[in-house]
């Protein structure tokens, strides 16, 4: 299904209210079958977020709202949104601007991921029963991306100074931004590295990464809205595990004695496993979905460093 010009104009002649413009946006998006899950996982969802955004209003407006009658600026603006959700296939975050993560509001634009790691749970459930917390004052976010993980760390944990670092400086210029809405430039260190490249010296009780983590068969089939995203935060390889396996070989110097990473991978569980079969990774579960989470101490990291050295020597970087 798709519209021209005149069908679309024909919606700002024919409705009138908020709740007509989240009914027309659910209708447009479940007929055009577009993929949901940078935000929100449903239409109605999704077209709610996108007329009160075009409206400047909160996520939650009062009720009597929802029947108020639009002018016809807010309702072409309204439309512009939803024509380039169904035409681009543009995540509704991008056209936002922004996303949410761990109950916090973050901008975001083409230059990083959309946050939606369920890392978060983990963080607001203040690491506990994995991460001693009273323990760890210094904190390392690798591959921070918009800053999500660092800042929502630093927010909950507000005893611990926290490393944001990222290969991208577009992505860290967002992150910047964002450590500058939270006003935590004393908490929160931005590091441009390529993972632990520029990180000579610095060691740390916890590090917390969300890397690159998709296959290229996988990477192929995703729907067109993951295309808008930036491939580097994406692309991991034949198995998905190019930036893994450097992480893996790479982390034990960084971590302090009783240190933890803690790494997403999502889909590439499987693969991880059957790369490196005698190392014993706890898997984290999590109560609000999401999967492909594991834990490792600086301990096995030492002890399995020459398993971790063969499985990466094919890596350039």
């Amino acid at each position: 299904m798709s519209q021209d010009t005149l069908e679309w104009e024909t919606y700002a002649t024919e409705l009138h209210t908020l709740n007509d413009f989240v009914r027309l946006g659910a209708s447009l998006f479940n007929a055009n079958d577009l993929y949901f899950g940078h935000g929100t996982d449903n239409a109605i969802d999704e077209a709610m977020q996108l007329v009160l955004h075009a409206l400047h209003l909160d996520r939650e407006p009062p009720e009597n709202f929802w029947s108020a009658r639009l002018s016809t600026p807010e309702k072409q603006a309204v439309i512009k949104l939803f024509r380039q959700r169904v035409e681009q296939r543009i995540p509704a975050a991008y056209l936002c601007g922004e996303a949410w993560f761990a109950g916090l509001r973050f901008r975001v634009n083409e230059h990083v991921l959309i946050p939606r790691s369920p890392l978060a749970e983990l963080i607001n459930a203040y690491f506990q029963p994995w991460v001693e917390m009273e323990q760890v004052v210094s904190v390392l976010d690798l591959c921070t991306g918009c800053g999500c993980i660092a800042i929502a760390t630093a927010l909950t944990l507000p005893h611990v100074l926290v490393d944001a670092s990222d290969i991208s400086p577009s992505a860290l210029s967002v992150a910047q931004h964002n450590v500058d809405e939270y006003e935590l430039g004393d908490q929160v260190r931005l590091l441009h590295s390529d993972l632990f490249e520029n990180l000579q010296g610095l060691r740390y009780d916890l590090i917390l990464c969300n890397p690159p983590y998709v296959d290229a068969e996988e990477l192929a089939q995703m729907p067109a809205e993951y295309h808008h995203e930036p491939v580097l935060g994406l692309a991991a390889g034949s198995d998905g595990l190019t930036v893994v396996k450097r992480i893996l070989r790479d982390a034990a110097q960084h971590l302090n004695p009783e240190g933890v990473l803690i790494v997403e991978v999502g889909a590439s569980q499987p693969a991880l496993q059957e790369t490196y079969p005698n190392v014993h990774f706890v898997w984290l579960d999590f109560e609000h979905g999401g999967n492909g989470v594991f834990l490792i101490t600086a301990e096995q990291l030492q002890a399995q460093a020459a398993e971790f050295n063969a499985a990466a020597a094919d890596i350039l970087r």
